[in-house]
């Protein structure tokens, strides 16, 4: 039970990947890119509602989430840029390599080493986190 949380966000993780190559092919953007960031922001929510606060908290991470938390901000600015941005707009492939380089590097750093300190918290405090998420 203890990985369901950390394989919760993982597929999550998976799901922005492909996404993201989805969205490198115009005809798939105008179905694509309204999901991509509806679920970056509601991913980006969950972990800083339920995730983050117990990793600062309990698993003894608050540097590692205060730079994660960074990062997500720096992620919906992009994201609000590339909504205001039409699909076919010049500046919407240079926007969309800016957030995907963005996220990417995000997903790979909080695989890296936030979610291992998820080990910290107990099983059933992940179940509950987990659920929550």
């Amino acid at each position: 039970m203890a990985n369901t949380l950390s394989a919760l966000i993982q597929a999550d993780h998976r799901e922005f990947r492909r996404m993201f190559s989805e969205l490198r092919l115009p005809a798939t953007r105008p179905l694509i890119a309204p999901m991509l960031m509806a679920l970056l922001g509601a991913h980006a929510r969950s972990e800083e509602a339920h995730v983050y606060p117990a990793l600062r908290e309990r698993a003894g991470a608050p540097d590692a989430v205060e730079h994660s938390q960074e990062e997500h901000v720096e992620a919906d600015r992009l994201a609000a840029q590339l909504a205001e941005t039409a699909l076919d707009d010049p500046k919407f492939d240079d926007l969309l390599e800016k957030l995907v380089d963005s996220v990417s590097h995000h997903l790979e750093e909080e695989e890296e080493t936030v979610l291992p300190k998820l080990d910290k918290l107990s099983d059933d405090e992940q179940h509950s986190i987990a659920e929550a998420f």
